[in-house]
């Protein structure tokens, strides 16, 4: 894997990750807004904590995407995933 597969790769993992982390920890404002009724945004987001902890998680799936990635385990090289020979 080329460095920019890997920029990419890691990108495209923070992205999901981040929409796995964000409802955690999100409370509703308990009374809806006096101009629209609406109750949508989160009393305190924490933003800073949901971007720190989606890049943690998304540096443990990265190297485990490294590890299968580089590793013998899955390979369409050899195994029983190749193409069979001619």
């Amino acid at each position: 894997m080329t460095w920019f597969t890997g920029v990419v790769l890691y990108i495209l993992i923070w992205w999901v990750s981040l929409f796995a982390v964000l409802p955690f920890g999100a409370q509703p404002d308990p009374g809806p807004d006096s101009a629209t009724g609406w109750r949508g945004a989160p009393r305190r987001p924490r933003m800073g904590m949901k971007i720190l902890a989606t890049t943690l998680v998304a540096a443990v799936i990265f190297g485990a995407c490294l590890l299968v990635i580089n590793s013998d385990w899955l390979s369409f090289r050899h195994g029983f995933l190749a193409m069979p020979h001619d």
